[in-house]
């Protein structure tokens, strides 16, 4: 842990003191991605988490959710304040949760297990009644309202499009096309499902992070995302698709519902989506994107399950 201040927010201190009753006197660890994320202990010796995000309107139904199912014993951080604005920031605090392993793979069995913690957790949002969390994660976010295949992202579209592999971009126009067409009812869900988000303490899960990737579209899109994305634990990955096979089956075992024909075909064409996202961004950034190759293998039978 340091001990020292000086790389925090100018903000945070004060912050801290005002809606946690203490200022920061370590930081435990610091993380900058989508959102800048602070494990902090304070001078009550009590460790927290404050995380603060672009304020894009999502952050309160986030953390409502959040708070609901961590009252309800659900395996996540419970939080300590709801979302303030601080200048063009939404911010709030949350229990430090540290511990549990990371569970590798991404194989049929681990697939199950995964999808076993994703209908717990849709079980559970399902009782939840929060605003939509809207604009849905860019990730995600085929619903959007322009008119390309990529929804608008500066820091995105101002880079050099070419690099983009023309299969990436055939394949999220016609995952998302055939997404578009389904006109299917929107629930409360998880948009990143990733392995890089859980904790595991052997057989059990111990934590479920990243709340700030809820999303409002159908279920099936949903289920679809996780079981392409579910075996990401660092750059992402697009799982092999009898693994993906596996997890929807064991999914709709656990939810008791059966997909109807055009559920499973929007679970297929979401997951090609997610990874026709992510190998655009990477491309974009000039990474050699993990999930390219394994979508260039794919796309053709995915597609093929989606009807698109």
């Amino acid at each position: 842990m340091k001990t020292g201040r000086d790389d925090l927010p100018d903000w945070l201190p004060a912050w801290c003191l005002e809606h946690l009753g203490g200022e920061p006197v370590g930081v435990l660890f610091q993380r900058h991605q989508v959102s800048m994320v602070f494990g902090l202990r304070l001078t009550s010796g009590t460790d927290v988490v404050v995380k603060a995000r672009a304020d894009d309107g999502r952050a309160v139904s986030c953390v409502a959710a959040q708070a609901r199912l961590a009252e309800r014993g659900f395996p996540c951080a419970r939080p300590l304040t709801p979302v303030t604005g601080v200048g063009s920031l939404a911010v709030h605090a949350e229990e430090f949760r540290p511990g549990g392993e990371v569970l590798p793979g991404d194989s049929p069995d681990v697939a199950r297990r995964y999808a076993e913690v994703f209908a717990y957790l849709m079980a559970e949002l399902a009782g939840v009644a929060v605003a939509p969390p809207l604009p849905n994660p860019p990730w995600v976010r085929w619903d959007h309202t322009g008119s390309g295949v990529w929804p608008a992202i500066g820091f995105l579209d101002d880079r050099d499009q070419s690099v983009v592999p023309a299969f990436v971009v055939e394949a999220a126009e016609r995952a998302r096309g055939r997404l578009l067409a389904a006109g299917l009812p929107c629930v409360l869900g998880w948009a990143d499902f990733e392995a890089q988000n859980l904790r595991w303490h052997g057989q059990q899960v111990w934590a479920v992070h990243d709340w700030d990737s809820l999303a409002w579209q159908p279920e099936a899109a949903l289920a679809g995302a996780a079981s392409g994305s579910f075996a990401s634990a660092g750059p992402p990955t697009l799982a092999p698709i009898e693994s993906s096979e596996a997890f929807l089956a064991a999914y709709q075992d656990i939810r008791g519902r059966s997909f109807t024909a055009v559920e499973q075909e929007i679970a297929w064409a979401a997951s090609v989506w997610m990874a026709a996202y992510n190998a655009r961004e990477l491309a974009l950034h000039g990474h050699a994107p993990v999930c390219c190759a394994a979508l260039q293998a794919q796309a053709a039978e995915r597609l093929r399950r989606a009807n698109a």
